[in-house]
């Protein structure tokens, strides 16, 4: 019965996921942007913006120059999450990936850095006068949910010990629509319960920074006002009465 409440609801929230957000880029590509505001010094040909959109991803550059505290813990956030993301790939795949055996105690130092990453990013929302006085419940919230889901996958491996074996029949069988029974350890319950959780409000959270990051007009244009003659749409209109 747990196993069956729990499909439904990754169905759901993975609905609700893939929808929620190629809504949202649905609607950040729809908005117009008649001014030129890249935030210089910035690039002038389309290569150098796909460049410089590349060193944000990868590298966070302009948070770097920014704040190298916010810097750190970001860095370790992200791709501490990255490379867990990737570790559970053993869970989908059969056999596992060779790549993905390779990195499997990778996995585990990274989820220490995901979790000390964001232990930062959440202490900076009570210590640095700035950032406490924008910050609403909804970002501490945030924080919790994603520190929780970190410190229930840990404790699968050093509590609650998880029959992995089963989950990943249980997780297959939710892609062949062939469920099976799920362990009902408490860690896995929760665990899967804050994702669920994560999944369904991701689409309406800041947390939607990182794929709305391509349609950021300060960081997505050329810095050519000098070059080229940019006229907004209403401006067109004017010229043509």
């Amino acid at each position: 019965m747990i196993g069956i409440i729990f499909g439904i609801l990754f169905y759901a929230a993975t609905l609700l996921l893939v929808i929620g957000v190629g809504l949202r880029l649905r609607k950040y590509h729809k908005i117009p942007a008649p001014l030129v505001i890249p935030t210089t010094p910035a690039p002038i040909t389309n290569r150098g913006v796909v460049g410089r959109l590349l060193r944000e991803v990868v590298f966070f550059e302009s948070l770097f120059k920014g704040n190298k505290w916010t810097w750190l813990f970001g860095y370790l956030f992200h791709f501490g999450m990255f490379f867990v993301l990737l570790r559970h790939f053993r869970y989908f795949t059969d056999p596992v990936w060779g790549w993905v055996a390779s990195i499997q105690w990778l996995g585990i130092y990274a989820s220490y850095a995901m979790i000390i990453g964001l232990l930062g990013l959440w202490a900076r929302r009570f210590f640095v006068d700035r950032v406490k006085y924008i910050s609403a419940p909804s970002d501490h919230l945030m924080l919790v949910l994603l520190i929780g889901i970190g410190l229930s996958g840990l404790s699968m491996k050093y509590i609650w010990h998880t029959d992995v074996v089963a989950l990943k029949v249980y997780m297959r069988g939710l892609l062949t629509l062939q469920w099976q029974p799920l362990p009902t350890d408490p860690g896995l319950l929760l665990h899967l319960l804050l994702v669920l959780i994560l999944m369904a409000i991701f689409p309406f959270s800041k947390l939607l920074h990182g794929p709305a990051l391509a349609y950021t007009p300060t960081r997505n244009m050329k810095d050519t006002p000098r070059e080229e003659r940019h006229i907004a749409p209403w401006a067109e209109r004017l010229d043509k009465d």
